[in-house]
């Protein structure tokens, strides 16, 4: 039997402790850098790696939570014991609806709740090193406000890993792909012409 993979043995403490010693994410790219590296380790989880990920979430053990780290890892194991946690922490307990779902259903709660606690690491970076006092010392200067839009805008860009779980990404690009060809043909067949207005949510 292969040994197990090291990033699903160490302590999630002692893990990210030792990664935060080496890496303080202070700007709004280190920032964002940080949350895809643990986005693309939760996504690894919940789809290439779901087999093991379904093993290790035994509802007979205690509270488990899935941890994303920086360098694309993840992890399934006890919470922090520390109160309150330095970072904060993932769902808890994932594993005892487990076998009370349907697979898929209970994949995309786990998806829903690492959606949240990517978005609040996220902000704990941003607020506890202050990400705006280094950016703004970069030209052209920045407001607080400018920054926190600019890293929000970054993360909006991406698919949610609830998106990508449900399969809702590939639904979407199909469907825009359907209006784009439709909007296409009709705008050839209108003499007038077919102005296609464009909307964005934007932060006050």
């Amino acid at each position: 039997m292969s040994e197990p993979q090291q990033h699903h043995i160490m302590d999630p403490p002692a893990e990210d402790r030792m990664r935060r010693a080496q890496y303080n994410p202070r700007t709004v790219e280190e920032v964002f850098r940080d949350l895809k590296g643990r986005r693309a380790g939760m996504i690894k989880a919940l789809t290439t790696d779901v087999e093991e990920f379904y093993q290790q979430c035994d509802p007979e053990k205690e509270n488990l939570c899935l941890y994303g780290f920086p360098n694309e890892q993840w992890e399934v194991n006890l919470p922090a014991e520390e109160v309150p946690p330095e970072l904060p922490e993932p769902a808890l307990g994932i594993n005892f609806a487990r076998d009370g779902m349907q697979e898929k259903d209970w994949l995309s709660l786990v998806a829903v709740h690492s959606d949240a606690w990517l978005l609040a690491v996220a902000f704990y970076f941003g607020s506890r090193f202050g990400f705006d006092k280094t950016d703004r010392q970069v030209p052209p200067p920045l407001s607080c406000f400018q920054l926190w839009k600019r890293l929000f805008t970054m993360i909006n860009d991406l698919p949610t890993i609830f998106e990508i779980v449900t399969g809702a990404v590939k639904k979407q690009a199909k469907e825009k792909s359907s209006v784009s060809n439709h909007s296409s043909n009709k705008s050839k067949s209108n003499s007038k012409g077919v102005k296609l207005l464009s909307f964005f949510f934007l932060i006050d």
